[in-house]
């Protein structure tokens, strides 16, 4: 007794079973997290070595390579990618997928201490750590205040504001934008430091002496235990001025004698406007595997919280991946309601009868809610490409409901009663539904089992599509017959069988069988056009996204003040923000910047970007057009290089070149820059080849300097101290009740822009003081603002914007540039970011479509017990790729992502139609003993009409999608374009064609077997 004939006699264990599958799916759809895409656990380390004041170049030499050299030795290590900028080595260290984090954690610290002793002394303390919040923020503030100055609004995020915001669940990191740090300057008078014979070095390290607090000792009063404190602390800085100062010959002088105290804030590194008025902005980081919608929840309320508490603060969302992913969410929830509400028309359309539409109907939400719970089971989340598996299979989830109604219907007509109808029609039509869902099982399996960042980018979206289609099966074997024994009535008559296209459709067949040749060159011809067609099909990564914000990224020349790159940025804010569709424009300069992967890059005073917050979709033009206008207006602001994009996929085309000849490097880097430029359609080309910036150099006369005593390290911590001050842990400090402030020992901003002042400079010798300029020779030169390194080796990052061009077309034009042709063979040319990642997804998914297609091919083999008629069944998906390849050119589409996975499904929807036809004819010939030619003629006309139900179901189900209804629908779109052009093309000559292959199959089956018989 199969499983339908046994739930038909026992439908309350089936009801049952359905009903606490519904409640886990609405419970787990409650628990789900909702994100952008799912999280990419990718093992990464990142170690930040500081060397306060030194150079890149200093740091490559002494630092970066020893660190690297010991790195290279882990086992599992993919890449090591290093950035050195003044005083910072930051490497980030990328495993292989199959590395523990904790093991790669574990083992990239060892290496790190394994060369510490090797370092120079000056280093600070390492930090190694895993990466743990994914991808950029999730949300942007500004905030303002009508009664703080911007010291105190500073100070009040970075306690306040940042504690409260690091307690709401999920937050990861909390990061500020502009703003300042109080700060206790002693500004030093040089004149006066010479006349006393004191340096500032001198003056910072005796405060760090006096002022500070100190814990030791034990006193025994009045027969009890008492500890003992020493406090040579003052409790505001305008004490300081009073505090006298020992100095090397014994001498004492008060501080104010020497230097001017100030109690206010440290040199400014960032700055931020909203809309030309100075704010404070915020980034809040979602920490991995927590829902974004909840976490902006928490956020939300706890700010209103701290803004009813306070009226005088003013917060405003500026941007974020919040409110797309939650759009997207809505958006795909909205397109299954339309898809499965058409897909259910549609079946009431064939039909005609409310009971067998609502018996087809019912496998949609109870296939979908089983779906949600074992989601939530294997920890997944609701993301664009797991809402994305649900919308595809919502056509396919009624497809098998479809048939056995179908069938059922057809033995009602021959007179049987409801119950036997339901029984025997579900029982004969059990292995072609049985074989349609496993070939659709195995098409997506090889997606979920991937390998590489393909594999884990996409093992979400193929576990939900085989989830989803097993439940349909298991509907389709339990709960459908049931229903449809209990619920259809002994006069159910489905419309006409036999409509007006059916003798057409009949007569059609008939001439395929009787000019086989004929039918198969025409269709092999269909598919070499197609094919001929795909070159000008371009290839791409990722659609770009309407994500209601982007970003103007600026960067000035090196050496550029902070104030050179607030000038810029609003003279770009001017022309920007009149544009149509801008409603607000926040401006960061000198914050930290992400380059991927979860790794930010320190920021620089050069440095800076634009977010333009957008307005509604419906009430602008689209992010892409207004993103070209931008383009064309910042042509007019000189003074910086400009990029725009929030750094999403299918924006950027990132090429890097590497090397150890440096000469060779910059000189290839150059004509490979210069070049892009000539490519139509690249835009915002920059290179980071050339990026050197003005330095003050001095060169120590080693003879006078050994004379006089005096060595190169005291020389550069005078200088330092001079001009920058101390290192922070060096420094003095005040302690206030809530915080400690630092007490900085420099000299005045007036004196560091004067280089004379600097060649005075007092150096400590062993005859007393002598001014820098006679030990040392100072003078402007260059160096390296920046070193990165790729792999232990140099490498120059060449980046273009692809402004609406293929991310293919722009890689295959960049390889045919002369620069890259006859490129030295010391420097290496290497694909990173989209081209890397889209070509490792390329091969991912060519290898799943071929792994796709021999799995389809074993399954029938196993069902049918047969090795040839599997190939019939076969012949149908290239007639599909054919339509898809058509749809994308017709409709400028590109062979992206998307429209990959809508050929993967193609591979098991067309396999679906086909088993429907192959099968029956099989069944008819075998059971009903009729010949070949009969059987396929009774195949089509009776399979004919659930082929066409089914695919009209799965065209309506994707109609939404292609229409772009709703959200954005950008990634949405060409999959569900290359769908139904597949599903056209497919089912067209499917009908026509698979007979006439069945005939050639069938006659080579049978003369081999006649050629065994005869070798017997």
């Amino acid at each position: 007794m199969s499983f339908a004939s046994w739930s038909i006699r026992n439908p309350i264990p089936a009801i049952l079973l359905f009903l606490l599958l519904s409640l886990a799916g609405l419970r787990g759809l409650q628990q789900l997290s909702i994100q952008s895409l799912p999280d990419l656990d990718l093992p990464a380390v990142i170690i930040k070595l500081n060397q306060p004041g030194a150079a890149p170049g200093q740091l490559e030499t002494e630092v970066a390579r020893k660190v690297e050299d010991s790195i290279a030795t882990l086992s599992g290590l993919k890449h090591i990618r290093t950035s050195i900028t003044d005083g910072l080595v930051q490497i980030n260290v990328e495993f292989v997928l199959e590395k523990k984090l904790s093991d790669a954690l574990i083992e990239t610290k060892d290496a790190v201490d394994r060369v510490r002793s090797d370092l120079p002394t000056s280093v600070l303390q390492p930090s190694v750590s895993a990466v743990n919040v994914g991808g950029a923020p999730i949300l942007t503030y500004a905030i303002a205040s009508s009664k703080l100055n911007e010291e105190a609004l500073s100070w009040l995020v970075d306690d306040s504001v940042a504690k409260t915001l690091l307690g709401v669940a999920g937050v990861g990191r909390f990061e500020r934008l502009g703003g300042v740090q109080r700060e206790i300057q002693v500004e030093v008078d040089p004149v006066r430091l010479a006349s006393l014979g004191v340096t500032a070095t001198d003056v910072s390290r005796a405060l760090k002496q006096v002022q500070q607090e100190s814990s030791g000792g034990r006193g025994n009063l009045g027969q009890g235990e008492q500890s003992l404190r020493t406090l040579a602390t003052v409790r505001q800085a305008s004490e300081l001025a009073a505090l006298p100062v020992a100095i090397a010959d014994g001498h004492e002088v008060r501080l104010d004698q020497v230097a001017t105290v100030r109690d206010t804030s440290a040199e400014r590194t960032q700055l931020a406007l909203l809309d030309g008025k100075p704010v404070i902005g915020f980034n809040i980081y979602r920490a991995k595997g927590f829902d974004e919608t909840r976490i902006a929840e928490g956020v939300e309320q706890a700010l209103h919280d701290m803004q009813q508490a306070d009226a005088s603060l003013n917060f405003t969302l500026l941007a974020g991946s919040v409110a797309y992913a939650l759009e997207q969410y809505r958006g795909s929830m909205n397109m299954l309601y339309e898809g499965a509400l058409l897909a259910v028309l549609v079946v009431w359309w064939f039909l005609r009868d409310w009971r067998a539409t609502l018996v087809s109907a019912s496998a949609l939400p109870l296939s979908i809610l089983p779906t949600f719970a074992a989601m939530y089971w294997l920890g997944f989340s609701l993301n664009m490409l797991t809402m994305l598996a649900l919308a595809i299979v919502v056509g396919i989830l009624v497809d098998d409901a479809i048939v056995e109604i179908e069938n059922i219907a057809r033995h009602v007509r021959m007179g049987k009663t409801i119950r036997q109808a339901a029984a025997e029609a579900v029982d004969e039509i059990a292995l072609a539904v049985i074989a349609t869902t496993m070939t659709l099982v195995v098409v997506f399996m090889p997606t979920a089992l991937m390998s590489g960042i393909s594999g884990l980018f996409f093992r979400q979206f193929g576990w939900t599509a085989v989830v989803a289609v097993l439940a349909s099966l298991l509907v389709a074997r339990l709960l459908t017959p049931m229903l449809a024994a209990y619920l259809l009535t002994e006069g159910h008559h489905p419309a006409t069988i036999d409509g007006r296209l059916m003798p057409v459709y009949l007569k059609t067949v008939q001439w395929t069988l009787a000019h086989r040749k004929a039918t198969l060159a025409l269709a092999t011809l269909f598919f070499i056009g197609a094919c001929a067609m795909l070159p000008l099909i371009p290839a791409g990564f990722v659609p770009p996204a309407d994500r209601g914000y982007t970003t103007v990224h600026f960067e000035l020349p090196p050496g550029s003040s902070i104030s050179d790159a607030e000038r810029v940025a609003e003279a770009a804010r001017q022309v920007l923000q009149p544009l149509a569709g801008v409603e607000h424009l926040f401006t960061a300069v000198g914050a930290s910047q992400l380059v991927g992967g979860g790794v930010t890059r320190p920021g620089e005073a050069r440095k800076g970007a634009l977010t333009l917050t957008l307005s509604e979709r419906g009430q602008r033009p689209g992010q892409t057009e207004i993103e070209r206008t931008v383009r064309r207006v910042l042509r007019d602001v000189a003074g910086a290089r400009f990029s725009i994009g929030i750094g999403g996929p299918g924006e950027k085309m990132s090429l890097i070149l590497s090397s150890d000849n440096a000469v060779a490097l910059k000189a290839s880097a150059q004509a490979l820059e210069r070049e892009l430029r000539g490519i139509g359609g690249l835009s915002n080309i920059a290179s980071t080849a050339s990026l050197e910036r003005p330095e003050i150099v001095i060169r120590p006369d080693w003879q006078r300097a050994a004379e006089l005593g005096v060595t190169a390290e005291l020389i550069g911590e005078t200088v330092r101290i001079a001009t920058s001050g101390d290192f922070d842990a060096q420094l003095a400090k005040l302690n206030l009740d809530n915080r400690q402030l630092g007490i900085r020992v420099r000299m005045a901003d007036a004196a560091r822009q004067d280089l004379q002042v600097l060649a005075n400079l007092r150096i400590k010798s062993r005859h007393g003081f002598v001014p820098l300029s006679s030990i040392a020779d100072v003078s402007l030169a260059s160096g390296s603002a920046q070193l990165d390194r790729y792999d232990r080796r140099r490498y120059v990052t060449i980046n273009s914007e692809l402004g609406g061009m293929s991310l293919g077309n722009a890689l295959a034009a960049a390889k045919a540039l002369p620069a890259v042709i006859n490129m030295p063979s010391s420097v290496k040319l290497i694909r990173t970011g989209d081209a890397e990642i889209m070509g490792e997804l390329a091969g991912g998914f060519g290898m799943a479509m071929l792994t796709g297609l021999l799995c389809v091919f074993c399954v029938l083999v196993l069902l049918f017990k047969d090795f040839f008629q599997p190939l019939t069944i076969l012949s149908a998906i290239p007639l599909s790729m054919g339509g898809a390849f058509i749809a994308l050119l017709l409709t400028g589409g590109d062979l992206n992502i998307p429209s990959m996975i809508g050929l993967i499904m193609l591979m098991g929807i067309v396999t679906k139609n086909s088993i429907l036809l192959v099968e029956y004819a099989l069944l008819a010939m075998r059971e009903q003993g009729l010949a070949q030619h009969q059987a396929l003629l009774d195949a089509c006309h009776k399979r004919a009409r659930p082929i066409v139900m089914t695919t009209v179901a799965m065209i309506a189900g994707m109609l939404p999608i292609a229409l772009g209804w709703g959200a954005d629908a950008s990634f949405r779109q060409p999959m569900a374009i290359a769908v139904i052009g597949g599903l056209l093309s497919s089912t067209l000559l499917s009908l026509l064609v698979v007979p006439v292959v069945f005939t050639y199959v069938d006659g080579l089956q049978h003369g081999l077997g006649r050629w065994l018989h005869r070798g017997r």
